[in-house]
């Protein structure tokens, strides 16, 4: 993964941020150790399957409600 130090963007931010916009994952380092990593943002549609519509449904399963866990369970499906 490229890099790009803090003085680097600094100077050119725009250019970077190009980088970034056209897909391109980039670390930033300050003072030569890696600090954080900018990457594109990617919008994703959500349809009406998705779980997080079903969530209310979900909460309550056989008249008992549901831990947090067993929600994200659903949700994220992990």
């Amino acid at each position: 993964m490229e890099r790009v130090s803090v003085l680097e963007f600094r100077q050119d931010a725009e250019g970077v941020i190009r980088k970034v916009r056209q897909g391109k994952r980039l670390i930033l380092t300050y003072r030569g150790k890696p600090v954080m990593r900018l990457e594109p943002v990617v919008e994703k549609v959500i349809g009406p399957d998705d779980p997080f519509y079903s969530l209310a449904e979900a909460a309550v399963r056989g008249g008992k409600p549901l831990s947090n866990e067993e929600i994200d369970q659903i949700v994220y499906e992990s």
